[in-house]
């Protein structure tokens, strides 16, 4: 489906296509579309078939419809839809039914969302490229040889592939802005502890945060406006109303001041520096100023945020014992081997060397030299940020130090790590941030913008990347392979 969340809502409003035809067109796109990409886990075809009948009728009597009526949503496959399995691309839960529902999809559901399906990613978001996933890799739709980012890459790869105009992802260091870069797609992690996590399997507890990928900006506020509510059930939940993002998007922005940490750029190629220098001058020629700031700290965002992330990691992934939750391995004999072997045999290999970090970071020796000292650099970044935005209404950056690479090329997992050089700061000061389309390599791979407010200043990142969006014509930009509509 090539029109937005926005658009298809009116059409099926206004009576010019039902609900069903959205839902037949949209399983047709993906069955003749996603053996190429490998975005699906599983398709929710007869309980969105059911969605779209009550809709339909609801239709016809005038009832009150939501505002999302309409709109097929994918949902990453670790964050939960009852009754629906959730595998988190992992062989450890292929058996795992979810007994409850998020917070996040029964809210899109009180909107009349269509839910259709789980999305491919790395296994429990641990990976930066969509290849990671233990059942097969998912394919970036702009260059089918190229992965398209993580650890969100079937939901991005499936927004960029237009097989449905709205997905939701998960964000610990970057894992919806960066495959939102690599994709052409609008990736957005809001604040921490604006989107309730309850009901996401929790990879680094301090640091996840439910993200979206759309077509456009005013469909990420839409999104924001739907799912950024308090829950009670979330103890990380900000307790505030919800934000009018879409009243907002088209407030002035002239003397808006834009920061930019040059010294933190330095290692770009001399390509994306080229395009990242373009789209500053988009944004000056709104009318606003570029002003120069110091995050030198963020030079270690890399090695703390995988310190800090692999130790909750080794936390969280404790309860995966083969008893509780996930398989249990035939061949054990005892408890321990139960423990041991359905371990062996459920995580793939980088898991279980993040595991392995993070229990080495938190074991007695090395606790104090390594997680105490993580923890002390977050706070110093924190510091850090937060004066850099009193110079300024939001910072911008790129999004990504490189384009989407060959499935298969990265052969040093420090290289993949690095993909995240530019996002891991926004997840460890819990701040909003937004990657939007800003052009193309001269291979025509995708290369984004990431634009980071202050915390609760959700509003602002929206409205630059609006204000931005509205200058060009990324966001419109389809993936030749993918341009047609069924």
């Amino acid at each position: 489906m090539n029109h937005s969340a926005h658009v298809l809502h009116q059409l099926f409003i206004s009576g010019e296509i039902s609900a069903a035809e959205i839902v037949a067109r949209t399983f047709a796109r993906i069955k003749t579309h996603d053996s190429k990409i490998g975005a699906f886990l599983s398709l929710f075809e007869e309980r969105a078939h059911q969605k779209a009948k009550i809709l339909d009728e609801k239709r016809r009597n005038k009832q009150h419809l939501g505002k999302l009526a309409g709109v097929p949503i994918a949902v990453k496959d670790n964050i939960h839809v009852h009754g629906e399995i959730t595998t988190c691309g992992s062989k450890f839960l292929t058996n795992y039914r979810a007994v409850f529902d998020s917070t996040v999809t029964r809210l899109l559901e009180e909107e009349d969302a269509l839910l259709i399906g789980k999305t491919n990613m790395d296994e429990f978001a641990m990976g930066g490229s969509g290849t990671h996933s233990a059942f097969f890799p998912t394919h970036n739709p702009w260059n089918l040889s190229c992965y398209p980012g993580g650890s969100s890459s079937g939901s991005a790869a499936a927004v960029s592939a237009r097989l449905c105009p709205v997905s939701l992802g998960s964000d610990t260091g970057g894992s919806v802005r960066q495959p939102g870069a690599l994709t052409g797609t609008v990736g957005f992690k809001p604040t921490y502890g604006r989107v309730s996590r309850y009901g996401l399997v929790a990879f680094g507890s301090s640091l996840d945060q439910i993200g979206t990928f759309t077509y456009s900006v005013k469909d990420t506020a839409l999104l924001a406006e739907v799912v950024g509510r308090h829950c009670e059930k979330d103890a990380t939940s900000i307790s505030l109303p919800p934000q009018h993002y879409l009243r907002d998007l088209e407030r002035p922005l002239l003397e808006w001041k834009i920061g930019v940490p040059w010294s933190f750029l330095e290692g770009l190629s001399s390509e994306m520096r080229h395009l990242f220098d373009e789209a500053l001058k988009v944004l000056e020629g709104l009318g606003m100023q570029i002003v120069p700031i110091d995050l030198s700290s963020f030079k270690h965002s890399i090695s703390t945020y995988y310190i800090l992330g692999s130790a909750e990691a080794s936390t969280n992934l404790a309860r995966f014992d083969g008893i509780r939750y996930g398989q249990r391995s035939k061949r054990a004999n005892n408890l321990e081997e139960v423990y041991s072997l359905s371990r062996a045999e459920g995580f793939g290999f980088e898991v279980k060397k993040r595991i392995m970090l993070g229990t080495f970071v938190l074991s007695s020796g090395y606790q104090d030299a390594y997680y105490h000292k993580a923890q002390q650099v977050r706070a110093l970044m924190i510091r850090q940020v937060r004066e850099a935005l009193t110079q300024c209404n939001v910072i911008v950056l790129p999004t990504t130090a490189t384009p989407a690479g060959i499935i298969g090329g990265i052969s040093d997992p420090l290289e993949e790590y690095l993909q995240d050089l530019y996002t891991t700061g926004a997840n460890l000061a819990g701040l909003p941030a937004i990657s939007v389309p800003a052009g193309f390599t001269h291979d025509k791979k995708p290369f984004g913008l990431q634009i980071m407010g202050g915390q609760m200043r959700d509003a602002d990142v929206l409205t630059t990347a609006h204000a931005y969006e509205k200058a060009t014509t990324f966001t419109q930009a389809t993936p030749p392979l993918f341009s047609g509509d069924l």
